[in-house]
């Protein structure tokens, strides 16, 4: 771990979502489990879930690489979601059923320690979300979890996806700051090593139940961030909140 940062510079912490403030997968599991007994349906509804994210990457990909022209967030869970109705040879849905499942990821539940641990923060910084999802799905996932923002950011203003260095640095701009003003907060390695790059203070959150019980977790003795934080409330405790 790299040595204590100076905070005296720091005015505004931007916020990694899907993993990092929520808990996508169990919201997932719950939301398909619950289509399932509407459906009469019976389906590895956790397998299902994984599929879905393990989708999510490859799909950003090829807007990122120019394959695909801007598509967002929702509109590549939706592509995702089709095919995965097919492999697991899900029939019949009209396309209401289908919104209302693809806007799952709009109702996912906050970690029990995001909104006190950024309530705490908020108290001293300016908090914003940096995530891949636009705008709608953010506002509407921040109401749903009753997560409490001075500004909803998202890759989406910028035209890129993380980890493009353009996310980050129009969230700096959009701020009006510079990015050694910023701190990334995030529970993956590689989004903060692309804020990193640009001069941003980095805090990685550890999540170790993102990926569901049993998963493999980073280790975190040599991570190179200026703050390892076990949850939001120590984040905020190593940041004077």
């Amino acid at each position: 771990m790299s040595s204590p940062i100076d905070l005296s510079e720091l005015k505004a912490l931007t916020f990694d979502v899907f993993g990092t403030v929520v808990d996508w997968r169990s919201s997932i599991i719950r939301e398909l489990r619950e289509f399932g007994i509407s459906m009469g349906t019976v389906a590895d509804w956790a397998g299902f879930a994984d599929k879905w994210r393990a989708g999510y990457a490859p799909s950003m990909d090829k807007v990122r690489k120019g394959e695909l022209p801007w598509t967002d967030i929702d509109s590549l869970h939706r592509m995702v979601l089709e095919r995965l109705l097919d492999e697991y040879n899900i029939k019949g849905l009209g396309e209401e059923e289908k919104e209302h499942l693809n806007t799952a990821w709009h109702r996912l539940s906050p970690w029990p320690d995001s909104v006190r641990g950024l309530e705490r923060i908020r108290s001293l910084y300016t908090v914003a979300t940096l995530s891949n999802g636009n705008l709608s799905l953010l506002v509407e996932l921040s109401k749903y979890g009753g997560l409490t923002w001075d500004c909803v950011l998202s890759s989406e203003l910028a035209g890129h996806y993380k980890p493009d260095k353009e996310v980050y640095l129009t969230a700096a701009g959009l701020l009006g700051l510079s990015p050694g003003q910023m701190m990334m907060v995030a529970s993956h390695t590689d989004d903060l090593e692309a804020a990193m790059d640009l001069g941003f203070a980095t805090a990685y959150v550890l999540r170790p139940l993102e990926f569901g019980p049993g998963s493999i977790n980073e280790e975190v003795e040599e991570m190179p961030f200026d703050i390892i934080a076990q949850d939001f409330n120590d984040l905020a405790r190593k940041l004077g909140a």
